[in-house]
């Protein structure tokens, strides 16, 4: 297995400093034949001698985790949400994560991704497939990286997944929202689509779960978490315009509604 950086995702996690205090996070690249519908895997151990609340910007991508559910490992379908995502830690844990490409996970869950949007389910109740001895064997305390990866695609070889060349198309508007700071509107993804923002409206809440209005101003929001992680010395007004917002006041909002801290007061602290 192959490791890389953990890049550009670092801007969603909450106070990075203090993170790094108590978590190591790290991404595997996935196999080729899982290549075109995850991103990465991610693997977060810890060590908390006293609980440590953690905090994740959401981004617009489904997560299948290895987690403890109900009193037992379970593989967890993490559908994109719009609430703070937050985990409390204690003692010593590891999760191991797929995260797939945005449009990507439809062809495994079959159906439209509404039927996961916001919520957290375990895998086997979404597809046919019962998950708990792969999860069992990803959380063994005892674990390698290249183990943990191991359990999770060969569970996802059990399913029948096909790619789908429409989300690819989607997959790649996603990644334009992402990179290009100068989209700042959903109208101005439609457009480089080439399709009318209602239409685009409706294939994103099929393949996403959520739409591109909230998919454009989620990066421009972790564009600014990235600014506050540079330190304190941000020109927020400025920042604000830059990133599509009507004034620094909007900018304030937006990222205090998600993060819980307005973004000035956060880059003292990040």
């Amino acid at each position: 297995m192959t490791s890389e950086p953990v890049g550009r995702g670092e801007s969603a996690i909450v106070r990075p400093t203090a993170a790094a205090q108590h978590i190591d996070i790290s991404r595997v690249v996935p196999s080729e034949r899982w290549q075109p519908f995850i991103q990465y895997h991610w693997i977060v151990r810890w060590e908390c001698p006293e609980p440590f609340e953690q905090q994740v910007i959401p981004q617009p991508c489904v997560h299948v985790s290895a987690e403890p559910f109900d009193g037992r490992p379970r593989l967890l379908v993490n559908g994109i949400t719009r609430e703070p995502f937050v985990r409390t830690l204690a003692g010593t844990g590891h999760v191991l994560g797929a995260a797939f490409k945005p449009a990507s996970f439809r062809a495994v869950l079959g159906a439209d991704l509404g039927a996961v949007s916001g919520r957290v389910v375990p895998m086997g109740d979404v597809v046919d497939a019962a998950d708990a001895a792969a999860a069992a064997d990803i959380l063994r305390p005892d674990a390698t990286d290249d183990e943990m990866v191991s359990a999770m695609e060969d569970h996802l070889d059990g399913l029948d997944v096909t790619p789908d060349p429409y989300a690819d198309e989607l997959n790649a508007l996603v990644d334009a929202a992402e990179s290009d700071r100068s989209l700042i509107r959903a109208e101005q993804l439609a457009e480089l689509a080439g399709v009318s923002l209602r239409t685009l409206q409706r294939q994103f809440t099929a393949y996403l779960g959520i739409g591109p209005k909230w998919v454009v101003q989620r990066f421009r929001l972790l564009d600014a978490a990235a600014a506050a992680h540079s330190g304190p010395d941000i020109d927020w007004a400025a920042l604000a315009a830059d990133l599509g917002f009507s004034d620094q006041a909007h900018l304030t909002r937006a990222f205090t509604s998600v993060v819980g801290t307005p973004p000035a007061t956060y880059a003292k602290d990040a």
